[in-house]
């Protein structure tokens, strides 16, 4: 018999004795009790000992309450929606499988609908190193558990990019799989055939073995697919694995007027972060994403929010006597405002769609991928409650077309500007995602950010 490595009794131990201490009661929903974590954790040291591989043992994590967790009821941070699973969702199933102990569910903005970790019931989840800031979303709850070293991984999703903005709000990294790379069985769903299960972590080595963990088709969930042989899409990638030394991998940048409107400081940060890619051995060249920024408008500027009515409107619409209670009035008026849109105006979108995808895959052709910054500013909770809406829909300027355009992301820390968290992002083709976890290596994200520690909580 094998000794256990690490202890995953003593990882559970610590886990509660965190949660107790961080006084962000904000960032769970439901929380799962002590006991019940320490018999599972005791068991799962015991098969380690016998000499069962488990990749994940040892590990904690959250998981984003609009997926299942048997045993833990789901609410997509609606009461009024809450049922009980009998079973997990599939990534939740593999991460269990491979040894992780699931710790609880956490707040989100509610049905997913928001970057801003504001729009719930249960309170708005304060950002990591600065609580008068937002966490960002709608992925809050699960990214600010792993900031606060609270778990070692959390469980997001990801429509606009609620496993990215959040990611890069609060220091850590945020990877968004290409789409159906996790089956989404079990996932309440904010748009169905957008929508990706996300992993936060402090390095992107965890993320992408989480991300394996759970990746490959599950029989049910009938757009998860392998990758295959390569990248699927319009955007090719350049011929040559850059992996390999045969050639340095090449990344775009937006012109600098696409850069125009970040917060101050965050543009010097942008180009240290290039500089700092071209010192590793990294090519960059300046390209138009004006197809792909045009992308983002349409996501919720568009008839494709009508999938989110699809989703869950009816249920909306039969409890418009909670709307201001249970039901954020941002959320519901997003959500209803969907079912007034025809299928014409859908079939017309979807051809606009088409079209940009053409042009951005034309301006992106022999690049490995983009580099941008991962959204736009670091707002304050205040602002976000003087313009809700407004607020919100700067935050996705770099993160709203990637679903749309099937696009693989991973968000990673680029450093601090003024004591706070700066995030850039790498975004690319369809199954580049292993390409995309190769350039932000040469980076750094392998090295987890400190966090300040020193804020008032």
């Amino acid at each position: 018999m094998s000794s256990v490595v690490v202890s995953t009794v003593d990882r559970v131990r610590a886990a509660y004795a965190a949660i107790g201490a961080a006084g962000r009661p904000e960032v769970w929903i439901t929380l799962r009790p002590p006991g019940e974590a320490l018999t599972e954790a005791a068991s799962l040291d015991a098969r380690v000992a016998d000499g069962e591989k488990l990749p994940l043992a040892g590990l904690v994590a959250a998981v984003k309450d609009n997926i299942d967790v048997a045993g833990m009821p789901t609410t997509a941070a609606a009461p009024t929606f809450t049922y009980q699973p009998t079973e997990d969702a599939t990534a939740v199933a593999r991460l269990r499988a491979a040894g992780a102990v699931v710790l609880g569910k956490t707040n989100l903005d509610q049905f997913a609908t928001g970057l801003v970790g504001t729009r719930s019931p249960h309170g708005a989840v304060r950002n990591a190193w600065d609580p008068a800031r937002i966490s960002g979303g709608s992925s809050s709850g699960s990214a600010v558990a792993v900031a606060l070293d609270l778990v070692d991984l959390g469980l997001g999703t990801d429509t606009a990019g609620s496993g990215r903005v959040p990611a890069a709000l609060n220091g850590v990294v945020g990877v968004k799989p290409t789409r159906g790379v996790i089956p989404v069985t079990g996932v309440v769903p904010a748009c169905r055939s957008l929508d990706c299960v996300t992993v936060f972590a402090r390095s992107l080595d965890l993320a992408r073995k989480a991300v394996t963990v759970m990746a490959g088709p599950d029989g049910r969930d009938p757009l998860a697919a392998l990758l295959g042989d390569g990248p699927r899409g319009a955007w090719r990638l350049p011929p040559g694995d850059p992996g390999s030394g045969v050639r340095a991998p090449k990344v775009a940048v937006p012109l600098p007027s696409q850069l125009a409107g970040l917060a101050d400081g965050w543009a010097e940060a942008f180009a240290a972060a290039e500089s700092q890619l071209r010192t590793a051995g990294v090519e960059t060249a300046e390209a138009d994403i004006a197809p792909l920024l045009d992308a983002a408008t349409l996501l919720y500027g568009g008839a494709f929010v009508a999938e989110r009515y699809a989703a869950v409107g009816a249920h909306i619409a039969a409890h418009t006597g909670r709307i201001g209670t249970d039901l954020d009035p941002v959320v519901a008026r997003i959500i209803l405002d969907g079912g007034r849109f025809t299928a014409a105006e859908l079939f017309a979108d979807r051809e606009k769609l088409d079209r940009l995808t053409a042009e951005a895959a034309a301006r992106l052709a022999g690049f490995d991928a983009l580099l941008t910054p991962a959204t736009t500013a670091h707002p304050t909770l205040a602002a976000v409650a003087a313009d809700p809406v407004d607020v919100n829909s700067r935050l996705g300027r770099y993160t709203n077309f990637a679903n749309l355009l099937d696009l693989a992301s991973v968000a990673f820390p680029g450093g601090t500007v003024r004591g706070l968290p700066f995030g850039i992002m790498l975004t690319g083709p369809a199954g580049s995602d292993v390409r995309l976890a190769e350039i932000a290596q040469r980076y750094g994200a392998h090295r987890p950010m400190r966090h300040a520690g020193a804020l008032p909580q």
